[in-house]
């Protein structure tokens, strides 16, 4: 059996991955910040919170000490590293944290990797705000410039760079994920795409009335996580290490996004329910596209869930929660 530990075992891809390695037969040791009350939510959706073979320690990226405890006591095969301040808006008001837990925290489990078991194959979650551009348009792949315009896609780049600084340094196996936008049912709700699909849900539910948005016109290439996650483990099955774009090549607006997630809860004049702030930052990424032909021709990786599927999934998960919430405001009331 193979041990593989997840940083951000809660997050989205965390859990994803987690179900992935598990179905695989892995025992999987997973890793969350310690907090009074336990976010597993995730893998209560899952159903796979009490998995004889998952493991929960307590750690965090910004403590050398709790990551070389677990990092020793546990010898695993596999690391994959998703942990991360991973909202791009929150790096704005919280840089400096940012910086340490996405960019400095990569470098801190490298060293208790390097330190206490330097055979483990290691996966760095990078993303395509590395690549960034708030002018950019063309089709980006793993040789495109980096150009990241945000203290998250600052701190992505860092940890990318090191990441490869120790794989060609200490010839350890190190692989890094550039992936492009991915969502899904467990996608957090202060992200965009989940706000439309919660906001859609309790318009339906008659809930709320408005949806807020920044603008409709920003885009981006839009996958499902679980084929993502999906791709990281393809990359430590190599007989090398490497660096691969993950995305779907198609890419779609934000204005897309909404008129399909009102559409499957038959609202067709969805702008009505639209209001636009207008408060973007200069700085704004407006465009990402990615070239995954990297991945297809030496991982065999292809996404198996388009857009809409993916779409539809979501409004549908978030009727059933709001379902839920709605049916115990009245049974409160």
């Amino acid at each position: 059996m193979k041990t593989a530990l997840i940083t951000g075992l809660t997050g989205m891809d965390g859990a994803n991955l987690a179900k992935l390695l598990l179905d695989k037969g892995y025992k999987v040791v997973g890793m969350e910040r310690r907090i009074s009350t336990p976010n597993h939510w995730r893998l209560d959706e899952l159903e796979i919170s009490d998995h004889v073979n998952l493991v929960i320690e307590s750690g965090d990226l910004t403590d050398q000490g709790s990551l070389d405890r677990i990092v020793a006591a546990h010898q695993p095969d596999e690391v994959y590293n998703l942990a991360a301040q991973s909202f791009v808006g929150a790096s704005w008001d919280q840089p400096i944290m940012t910086s340490d837990i996405t960019g400095l925290g990569v470098t801190r489990l490298l060293e208790a990797v390097r330190n206490f078991c330097p055979g483990a194959r290691f996966y760095q979650a990078g993303s395509s705000e590395m690549l960034g551009g708030a002018k950019r348009t063309e089709q980006m792949n793993e040789d495109s410039g980096f150009q990241p315009r945000s203290p998250y896609g600052c701190a992505k780049v860092y940890g990318f760079n090191i990441a490869v600084n120790y794989r060609e340094s200490y010839d350890m196996f190190v692989s890094n994920g550039i992936l492009f936008n991915h969502e899904g049912e467990l996608r957090g709700i202060e992200f965009v795409t989940r706000k439309v699909t919660d906001a859609v849900a309790r318009i339906k539910l008659g809930l709320q009335d408005k949806l807020e948005l920044l603008n409709l016109d920003s885009a981006r290439d839009w996958g499902d996580s679980r084929d993502f996650v999906r791709g990281m483990w393809l990359m430590l099955q190599q007989d090398e290490p490497g660096d691969y774009v993950l995305a779907t090549g198609v890419v779609h607006t934000l204005s897309d996004l909404c008129e399909k997630a009102f559409a499957v809860v038959g609202i067709t004049n969805w702008l009505d329910y639209v209001t636009l702030s207008g408060n973007d930052r200069p700085a704004d990424v407006k465009y990402l596209w990615g070239d995954a032909s990297k991945a297809e021709r030496e991982l065999g990786w292809k996404p198996e869930t388009d857009f809409d599927t993916m779409v539809e999934e979501m409004v549908r998960a978030d009727l059933q929660r709001v379902e839920v919430e709605r049916k115990g405001i009245q049974s409160n009331g």
